[in-house]
């Protein structure tokens, strides 16, 4: 079949057949053009813009050391590796990043525009095709631990702060003993907040700079609090919160210019401006997106928590900036776990002791 033969069949298909061949010729061609790598030079460039360093020394002081040859698709590419002078150690561009070691780098912006759109892991393997939904969780998991350490920004003016509460869970654990498997996330066996809860707290100013993070089981205690939000917040920020002490004894020993809402309560905006109606449309936005897979491991609550962040900063758009954006940012922050390592990971809340529980 020549090409005249290819451009009838395709001018055959029907309007959504022709934007799903063109989304796949431009998947296909986004890695390798005449044998280069646009997406890879974008993160090469990005990672050395404050100067090149090692990935495991991190000293400045590495050389060009040769090119080898790898297949992307049906491509052959060659790329260029490196060598610390220091340690001695060889790396290349995607050393310590999620695409580190990956056989179907041509794969990968396909299922970037799958997590945008918040598939699960067996409709993404069925749309991308060639892969297994195994081989996607372990993408998905390092592409989040990359983004779980986007820096927040410390909070200007007045900042919305409320903690909302996740059934803990051990999916994917086999043999628990200490209670019935729950089904499709479940529901606890205790009434109101227990330690069967894990605390999230989220803290949102007005510009939408946000903080959410896992506290620990049960409920918020000023100790935990400032571990997370500390170097966040200051003298010159209003908090606004519900009626919960650890707020209240956390705000005057801050300093912190402070309006409680009760839960209970007619008031729900003080002066026109203060209220906390942004965190907690936050929250409702969150718990309505996790509600698609039926219940999330604990251990892997702060990766969600990451990619809901970093999904609410694109909008949710599926655009070609916005899928590139995500996979270059990935790239930008050591990931060191091996898929070993993430498969035997264990839920880690902040360390207080029960006594330090007690005095808050």
């Amino acid at each position: 079949m020549n090409l005249v033969d290819i451009i009838r069949e395709v001018q055959k298909l029907d309007d959504m057949s022709q934007q799903r061949l063109l989304s796949y010729l431009q998947n296909a061609l986004e890695h390798t053009i005449n044998g280069k790598e646009p997406l890879l030079t974008e993160i090469a460039e990005r990672k050395s813009e404050r100067g090149f360093s090692c990935p495991h020394c991190h000293n400045a002081n590495a050389v060009r050391f040769g090119k080898y040859q790898t297949t992307v698709g049906t491509k052959t590419v060659i790329r260029q590796r490196y060598k610390c002078k220091d340690c001695s150690k060889t790396f290349t561009d995607l050393t310590n990043t999620p695409l580190n070691r990956t056989r179907k780098l041509d794969k990968w912006l396909k299922f970037i525009e799958c997590m945008i759109e918040g598939y699960s892991l067996r409709k993404s393997a069925e749309l991308i095709g060639e892969i297994t939904w195994v081989t996607l969780f372990y993408w998905r998991h390092k592409i989040l631990s990359s983004l779980e350490q986007i820096p927040t920004e410390g909070f200007s003016g007045i900042v919305e702060m409320d903690e909302t509460y996740f059934l803990y869970s051990e999916k994917g654990k086999r043999n628990i003993t200490d209670r019935e498997p729950r089904e499709r996330g479940g529901t606890s066996d205790k009434r109101g907040i227990s330690y069967d809860q894990v605390c999230v707290l989220v803290a949102r100013d007005r510009q939408k700079i946000t903080l959410s993070s896992v506290l620990g089981k049960g409920r918020i205690v000023k100790k935990r609090l400032d571990k997370k939000i500390g170097t966040l917040l200051s003298k010159d920020n209003i908090l606004c919160t519900d009626s919960w002490r650890a707020f209240s004894s956390y705000a005057k020993e801050k300093k912190v210019e402070h309006y409680r809402f009760k839960s209970d309560g007619k008031i729900r905006v003080i002066k026109g401006i203060y209220h906390i109606q942004n965190v907690n449309n936050y929250h409702s936005r969150l718990k309505r997106w996790m509600n698609r897979f039926n219940g999330v491991a604990s251990k892997y609550l702060e990766h969600y928590l990451a990619w809901f962040r970093f999904l609410e900063t694109l909008g949710f758009s599926q655009s070609v900036k916005n899928i590139k954006g995500m996979l270059i940012t990935s790239c930008l922050f050591p990931v060191q776990e091996t898929n070993k390592a993430l498969r035997k990971s264990t839920f880690h809340p902040i360390s207080v002791t029960a006594l330090e529980d007690l005095m808050n």
